[in-house]
């Protein structure tokens, strides 16, 4: 079967990492790409924003299978083209992707079905962001309603911070994402991602995992896309789990299947685990990036017949994935000035001696310069990914490669699963 991959970030390495692997897989294609992800597919230039060429490149290739990577294209709307016209597509269509398209959809959303959240307002200019502040008080949570790249958020301890934060999204700072704001009640507890797969019907849960937002050590500095994830998440227990999938997740789906918006693709369940229990802080409508790189590492199950079971609607038909019980760490490697101006065009070398190591390295944001050297070209540059028997190993090994990478431009943060390193020294 020949599959069609958009993307060209550390999530669509992993991607084609493991889809390559597939007995069925027959030729991948992947558009753009990136060094990385061509040594598993031939990349192919494509405009994911014009549907019409994305539909003739999958006639003229005979794609059986198109798994879209990042949000955007999704939220656009180009899993609604491509099953127009009869392609299997992993991911789901412009309405339900809403749930990450659109901060307020999802909290209106959990409202309607009583799903457990942050108690909330949404906004629409400066004035009314203001004015929901002096009703939450601080802490409080401001968040862009629109995509931002994952750096949209702003947990405010302070009443100047979060003056700041509703002033920077009306003032155009996130562009069309900051038309609209959500401010939110702040929770406590720890944060954990849960990832399930739905062809609208079935829901069959993946894993967990654990991110972290933070730029620095000790989750301090501003939020980011992610600069390091663990899985599992073991302080979301089979317990915890099992409650976020009856209370959160499966009535989520139900509703978007009854009102005519059938979710199909992996949902990511961003969620606090309160002393109330677990509480959605937000829905992603695709894989996490970094989470997806430990989570391919973790997975022992053909990803292919996984993807197209839900993209066929026939996820109850197979078996359910099996995961490797140990963990998997990765720590991004990010360029300097990263998540603000990030420098790129620093010189990269050593990924093959780190591979030799034993962890595996997937491209995040590099490209190939004239002389064919690899390059940064991103703000999160690498993803250095590790498994062992325990987290704490598993964080021994990525480190481990992350000092045999060359990249004078780049930093990192050393403490990826501190918390779940301390709970593990504590059971000792």
């Amino acid at each position: 079967m020949n599959i069609l991959l958009l993307g060209s970030g550390g999530r669509e390495h992993a991607l084609a990492w493991k889809l390559a692997q597939s007995p069925r897989l027959g030729k991948l294609y992947a558009a753009p790409g990136n060094p990385g992800i061509a040594d598993h597919a031939q990349l192919v230039t494509l405009d994911v924003a014009d549907h019409a060429a994305v539909v003739r490149f999958c006639v003229d290739h005979a794609i059986g299978l198109v798994v879209v990577g990042p949000e955007a294209p999704l939220v656009d709307g180009l899993g609604d083209s491509l099953r127009a016209a009869g392609f299997p597509v992993f991911g789901p269509d412009k309405a339900p992707a809403q749930l990450e398209g659109s901060k307020g959809f999802t909290k209106d959303l959990c409202a309607r079905a009583n799903i457990p959240t942050a108690g909330y307002e949404r906004v629409t200019s400066l004035a009314q962001g203001l004015a929901a502040l002096d009703r939450f008080g601080a802490p409080v949570v401001i968040k862009a309603d629109g995509l931002a790249a994952g750096k949209g958020v702003t947990v405010a301890m302070t009443m100047a911070e979060a003056v700041a934060a509703v002033e920077d999204i009306f003032a155009g700072r996130f562009g069309a994402a900051g038309a609209e704001a959500v401010v939110e009640e702040f929770l406590e507890g720890e944060e954990a991602s849960f990832f399930v797969l739905t062809d609208g019907t079935a829901i069959v849960p993946l894993a967990s995992a654990q991110d972290h937002k933070r730029v620095g050590d000790g989750d301090t500095g501003p939020n980011t896309g992610g600069m390091g994830s663990y899985s599992p998440a073991r302080v979301l227990t089979p317990e915890l789990e099992a409650q976020a999938l009856a209370q959160i997740v499966a009535p989520t789906v139900r509703t978007l299947a009854a009102e005519g918006t059938p979710y199909s693709g992996v949902l990511y369940a961003g969620l606090m685990l309160t002393e109330q229990g677990p509480k959605l802080i937000e829905y992603n409508a695709r894989f996490g990036d970094p989470e997806c790189q430990v989570l391919m590492l973790r997975l022992e199950s053909d990803l292919v017949e996984l993807l197209l079971a839900c993209a066929q609607e026939r996820l109850a038909e197979i078996a359910a994935p099996v995961f490797s019980p140990d963990p998997a760490l990765t720590v991004v490697l990010a360029a300097s000035g990263y998540p603000d101006t990030p420098v790129k065009g620093g010189a990269i070398s050593g990924i093959a001696l780190a591979e030799a190591d034993g962890a595996k390295v997937f491209h995040a944001g590099t490209k190939t310069d004239d002389a064919g050297k690899i390059v940064a070209s991103g703000g999160r540059v690498l993803n250095v990914t590790a498994r062992g028997s325990t987290v704490r190993a598993a964080r021994d090994a990525a480190y481990r490669a992350v000092a045999l990478v060359d990249f004078a431009d780049g930093f990192c943060r050393n403490d990826i699963g501190y918390r779940e390193i301390a709970r593990e020294d504590a059971a000792i």
